[in-house]
C-alpha cells in the first residue's frame, strides 16, 4: 500500500519534502493503466507528468476551521501539480456517502488534522472503502489525526491508563483514558503523532506495554514516514515494540538512516 504518515507541523521550507512523495505517488497512479499493478512511490523530485486528482478531507465547517484549512491548501500549493478537491465534514456528522463514492475517481486521498476522535467518528463508515482503494493503488496521506487513524489500532486521545498519567494532559484530545479503537488498517499497529513536540512517545510506549496495540510508531512534526520505510523531514519516527518478556523497546529512525 502507498501510505504516507505525517506527524504534523507547518514548515513551508520542508513542504516539498513532506508532501512531494504523496503527490508523486498519486501522479503515478493517475498515469498507470487501469489494469496495471499499484505503482510504488517515486521520490519527491521524480513525479510523473500526469496531474493526479487528490481528495482533501478536512474536519469542521466553522470560521475557525476554514481558516485552519487554508494551511493545507498553502502547503499543497507549494508542491503543486495536482487537481485538488476539498471536502469539509461538519464535526459530529458522518462523512457523506457521495464522498465515499468519489474515492473511486481519485488518485490520492489526503486526510488532515484536527480533533482525532471526530475524524474517527466521521470517517469510520468509509474505512472499508478507503482500505479497498488504497489496496487498488490510490495513494493515502494522513496528517496528524489522518495519520493516527490510519493504523490498525488508532490512538484517538487520552492521557491516562488505569488512572496513571502517561503523557501531558494537553495532548488528551478531550479524552481522559487513553483510547485505542479500530483504525483504517493501512499499516499494522498504532500511530501517534506530534511525538517530540507533544510528548506522545511515552503514550505510545504505554499503549504497547498495556497490550492496547501490538506495536506502534510515533512521528515527530514536520516529518513523514513513506511507504518505502524512509523518513523524510526534520524529525524522527519512534518505534515501540513489546518483547516476550513484556518489556517495551524503543528505537528511532531519522532521515539519514535505519532504526537505532
Amino acid at each position: 500500500m502507498t501510505v504516507f504518515l505525517i506527524g504534523g507541523g507547518w514548515s513551508d521550507e520542508l513542504a516539498p519534502e513532506i508532501y512531494g512523495g504523496f503527490i508523486a505517488a498519486a501522479a503515478a497512479t493517475a498515469a498507470a493503466p487501469p489494469t496495471a499493478a499499484p505503482p510504488t512511490a517515486a521520490a519527491p523530485t521524480a513525479a510523473p507528468a500526469a496531474r493526479p486528482r487528490v481528495l482533501l478531507v478536512l474536519m469542521g465547517t466553522d470560521e475557525e476551521s476554514l481558516a485552519y484549512h487554508e494551511r493545507y491548501l498553502h502547503k499543497l500549493e507549494l508542491v503543486g501539480g495536482q487537481e485538488l478537491e476539498v471536502v469539509r465534514v461538519p464535526e459530529g456528522d458522518p462523512v457523506d456517502p457521495a464522498v465515499v463514492e468519489r474515492l473511486g475517481d481519485v488518485d490520492g486521498l489526503f486526510v488532515g488534522g484536527g480533533p482525532t476522535p471526530e475524524y474517527h467518528a466521521s470517517l469510520r463508515p468509509a474505512y472499508g472503502r478507503i482500505r479497498e482503494r488504497v489496496t487498488e493503488g490510490m495513494a493515502y496521506a494522513g496528517f496528524s489525526a489522518g495519520a493516527a487513524i490510519a493504523g490498525s489500532h488508532a490512538v484517538i486521545g487520552g492521557w491516562r491508563i488505569d488512572g496513571t498519567p502517561v503523557c501531558p494532559e494537553d495532548s488528551n484530545e478531550e479524552l481522559d483514558p487513553v483510547t485505542v479503537v479500530e483504525g483504517i488498517g493501512l499499516v499494522e499497529g498504532a500511530v501517534d503523532v506530534h511525538a517530540a513536540q507533544w510528548g506522545t512517545v511515552s503514550r505510545l510506549v504505554a499503549v504497547v506495554e498495556a497490550g492496547l496495540a501490538p506495536h506502534g510508531i510515533a512521528i515527530d512534526e514536520d516529518t513523514v514516514l513513506g511507504p518505502d520505510g524512509r523518513v523524510r523531514g526534520a524529525g524522527r519516527v519512534w518505534h515501540a515494540r513489546r518483547a516476550e518478556s513484556g518489556a517495551v523497546t524503543l528505537t528511532t529512525t531519522g532521515p539519514a538512516g535505519p532504526p537505532r
